[in-house]
């Protein structure tokens, strides 16, 4: 599961920074997701250590009776203009001592590396699958990390149009398991009318922020 809205009213790449907690409308989103997962054999339920993964994650572990779980590889990408506000006129990019960052857009040159990203999340999924194993187990982080593992199970390439990403706020891309091997991909947007059109799945996004069946381990 991505997390809910965060607030953020400086529109900054608020990344792995801590003190960036949900919006009003983000703890709604969190408890819709909750709600539409009320019936799900979940028995286990872990979150990136950042605060809006935290309290994103809280409502699940509640409604089911869980302790919440805390899994540092579920954390955000790490990157280089975290902190700064992100744009060609108005952020980072229209200073030049910057643009050395954008030189190799596959590894990525400005952050973490893709390859590390699917190391760290794919331990941190078997590890919730071997938890929850023969049930179901919910796992909340962030955008980039989710999308770059979805991307590699489904072969596709790592390096992507960032607009393109098919993961909006509190989605659930849902990893099902057959023993130890991922057999299925799916993707739900239970709090979709909440979510402002721009920031939905597939569609170009503003500046700042940066399901289950089965056995399967929701991320």
């Amino acid at each position: 599961m991505r997390h809910g809205e965060v607030h953020n009213p400086e529109g900054v790449l608020y990344g792995r920074k801590p003190g960036y907690h949900l919006s009003d409308l983000g703890r709604r989103m969190a408890d819709r997701v909750a709600e539409h997962l009320e019936g799900r054999d979940i028995t286990h339920v872990a979150a990136s250590p950042l605060e809006r993964a935290q309290e994103t994650a809280t409502p699940v572990a509640k409604a089911h009776g869980l302790d919440l779980a805390t899994d540092a590889r579920l954390i955000e990408a790490g990157n280089v203009f975290e902190g700064k506000t992100f744009g060609v006129g108005d952020g980072a990019l229209r200073r030049p001592e910057n643009w050395r960052h954008l030189r190799n857009p596959f590894r990525p040159s400005w952050g973490e590396p893709y390859l590390e990203q699917v190391v760290r999340m794919r331990a941190a999924i078997e590890t919730a699958k071997d938890a929850a194993r023969g049930h179901e187990a919910v796992c909340v982080s962030h955008q980039l990390p989710i999308w770059i593992l979805r991307s590699f199970v489904e072969h596709r390439r790592l390096w992507h149009d960032p607009r393109r990403r098919q993961c909006t706020l509190a989605s659930l891309t849902s990893f099902t398991f057959l023993g130890d091997r991922i057999v299925s991909v799916g993707y739900t947007e239970p709090a979709r009318d909440l979510v402002p059109a721009h920031l939905r799945g597939g569609a170009k996004r503003g500046r700042g922020g940066g399901g289950a069946q089965g056995r399967s381990a929701g991320a």
